[in-house]
């Protein structure tokens, strides 16, 4: 059954568009790690498309979750609360047993097998792809842009580049969904999903959709 969901008014900017998506899976729980970023703004859009929502700093915390959005932040300091948590190598685990699980910017470096920096910082190591820090320069050179996701059949996500990292290669069973000019932004590997943006700090909803879709592969 499909059911069509406009969205509604709230802090946050707008989409452009109202969108269908299938129902979800019945008690579903999707849980944000918590330790930094913008963990209000994704729990925010994740209500607004019907998912429960609960903040992870904890293992005990995520074994009550069916899937984990890794927000931005400073990956260097998330991926050490990772470690002192004891949550990377649960995560990690998890990841094997086709848990869903979605890095924007810093949690798109933390799921990154390869890092470029001059500091690497502890990570999960879970996707096949290599990550540049702060490709686009300082906090001044952040930009809004709208992009096109032709395996969603989507044309104008939004999106914002938040002193932004890079995926300069893709290999193995990784598959680039979206590029901004020629630059990689958006991949999914298996039930594991990496983007260098933030849709949800410009109220977009789509993409937190397609992530809740992975919940039934």
């Amino acid at each position: 059954m499909a059911i069509k969901v406009c969205i509604a008014n709230t802090q946050l900017p707008q989409a452009k568009a109202t969108v269908t998506f299938s129902t979800l899976p019945m008690k579903k729980t999707i849980g944000v790690l918590a330790f930094q970023g913008g963990v209000i703004e994704h729990k925010k859009i994740l209500s607004q498309i019907g998912a429960i929502t609960k903040e992870v700093r904890s293992i005990q915390d995520l074994e009550t979750c069916n899937a984990l959005i890794i927000p931005g932040g400073e990956s260097t300091t998330i991926g050490f609360f990772l470690q002192e948590s004891g949550l990377m190598k649960v995560i990690q685990q998890k990841a094997k047993e086709n848990f869903p699980i979605w890095g924007t910017c810093a949690g798109a470096i933390l799921l990154a097998k390869h890092i470029k920096a001059d500091i690497i910082p502890p990570h999960l190591g879970l996707m096949d792809i290599t990550v540049e820090r702060n490709a686009y320069g300082r906090q001044l050179s952040s930009f809004e842009a709208e992009l096109e996701i032709p395996e969603l059949k989507i044309k104008d996500l939004q999106a914002a580049f938040i002193r932004a990292p890079i995926i300069t290669s893709v290999l193995g069973k990784a598959k680039v969904l979206a590029k901004h000019k020629n630059d990689i932004v958006l991949v999914k590997e298996g039930n594991l999903l990496a983007s260098t943006f933030h849709p949800e700090l410009v109220g977009e909803t789509r993409l937190h959709q397609y992530f809740l879709e992975l919940l039934k592969s």
